[in-house]
């Protein structure tokens, strides 16, 4: 990248962190951001003096592109985006930020993704290969961007990152030594448009691996089976299964999950040992240590591990007891699937606040679950008028709507029971209200925490 002149598209979190690389190599970069309304200035004053850097806002026309070679997307632009096409034009070709990274870093490389348990995946594998190696970075869509990181990896060293399908679109020679794809359920349909398009680009995290690489997958996803039983694929195939044994993989008998190799069974660890709560997380648990004995980690390191592990913040994180009610923080529950998770990892009845920004999901499959266990869904955001019409139609009735979380809160905590719980599991985006899933989280535990 020495003298090359690049052009960084997003003033946000990746696209500063891959701006600083270029930088550091020796490259010249041009920040682009649509956003006409941000301060050149300051932008600028994060680089230091002297930065080889121009800001460039607002429309982007070819006279901004003079004398620059490549493009380096952040994962929440849509290649649809009209500053796109003046690239096409201009035979600009485009990278995303992981394949900058991968491009720069060195030493081995696990990629994790599917629509849900991502970041649990991602966080308990760090922390089992942390425990094994004496180098291990985890990065990516879990909050630290992969360029961030990549100058800091050597030889010996062991990334780990957690890689969304807005990544996955503009990898060019990206392999990973070991991926997963945990499931494919729909999610960000708004953006990638079809499901059939959806799956692909999922499935793009295989496609530079090789014979000597690993590939684990969910036995119990049809999509994935498929995949791993298929020809297409290059990479060995490591399956995991929550509802069947398998003679080679991990998978759950019973109350245990066990590993299957070379003609032995061998007990991994017992689920009521773990911290984490639900059948979807002992599912990452088997993708997780899957992916560690195939990096040669012992079973009694994972086991420690694992039973150690505590869930990540927002992802059915428990907040607190107060009057014999439980409140928890699923905000990472943003698609209906992860949401059902959510509701069946509830120890009772359940109090759920829900509703946001409409990605375009249907909400059959997930009201469908609240029989038996959701007492009251209280709704938020843009898409409770549609989610209140769903549950109508199915029969379900017991709904009130608030038009913050302040009062989402407070409704919660007077409807609910000693005995209860109160889950934050919205099956949507969050913007809209928050910038984004996290600010969501944050705040719901800070209204809860001072109940």
């Amino acid at each position: 990248m020495d003298d090359q002149k690049v052009l960084v598209a997003g003033a946000g979190k990746s696209g500063m962190a891959a701006a600083k690389l270029l930088l550091s190599l020796g490259g010249e970069v041009v920040l682009y951001d649509s956003n006409p309304g941000l301060d050149k200035n300051k932008l600028k004053e994060r680089f230091g003096q002297g930065a080889r850097i121009t800001v460039l806002l607002g429309e982007l026309s070819r006279p901004g592109l003079v004398g620059v070679e490549l493009a380096i997307i952040s994962p929440g632009i849509s290649l649809d985006a009209p500053f796109v096409a003046v690239l096409d034009e201009a035979k600009i070709p485009i990278w995303g930020e992981i394949q900058l990274a991968y491009h720069v870093s060195k030493g081995r490389l696990v990629a994790i993704t599917g629509t849900n348990g991502k970041t649990t995946t991602t966080a308990l594998t760090g922390a089992i290969l942390h425990a094994w190696f004496d180098e291990v970075f985890v990065t990516g869509n879990i909050g630290i961007p992969c360029t961030e990181l990549a100058l800091a990896t050597s030889d010996q060293s062991v990334t780990v990152a957690e890689v969304s399908s807005f990544q996955l679109e503009t990898i060019m020679d990206y392999r990973p030594d070991i991926s997963a794809i945990l499931n494919i359920t729909p999610d960000h349909l708004n953006r990638h448009g079809t499901m059939a398009n959806y799956i692909e680009i999922k499935e793009r995290i295989t496609v530079n691996q090789t014979e000597r690489d690993w590939v684990v997958l969910n036995y119990e996803d049809p999509i994935l089976r498929e995949l791993g039983e298929s020809e297409r694929l290059k990479p060995k195939v490591f399956f995991f299964s929550s509802k069947r044994s398998l003679p080679e993989g991990m998978y759950l008998d019973g109350e245990q999950i066990v590993y299957a190799h070379d003609g032995k069974k061998e007990p991994v660890v017992h689920t009521h040992e773990m911290q984490l709560l639900g059948r979807h997380n002992h599912e990452n648990v088997m993708a997780a240590a899957a992916i560690a004995v195939q990096m040669g980690v012992s079973l009694e390191v994972i086991r420690r591990v694992v039973r150690e592990f505590k869930a990540v913040e927002h992802r059915i994180e428990f907040v607190r007891e107060r009057a014999g009610v439980r409140y928890y923080n699923d905000s990472k529950g943003t698609n209906p699937d992860a949401a059902i998770q959510a509701i069946r990892a509830m120890p009772g009845p359940t109090v759920l606040i829900a509703g946001g920004y409409d990605k375009n999901s249907e909400y059959d499959t997930w009201v469908a679950e609240f029989a038996g266990k959701v007492k009251y869904l209280v709704l938020i955001g843009q898409t409770r008028d549609k989610i209140a019409e769903c549950a109508h139609a199915h029969g379900f009735h017991e709904i009130m709507y608030a038009e913050d979380m302040a009062e989402a809160v407070r409704v919660c905590a007077a409807y609910a029971d000693s005995g209860d719980s109160v889950l934050l599991s919205p099956a949507c985006a969050s913007w809209g209200m928050f910038d984004n899933y996290e600010q969501r989280g944050k705040i719901f535990k800070e209204y809860v925490r001072n109940l």
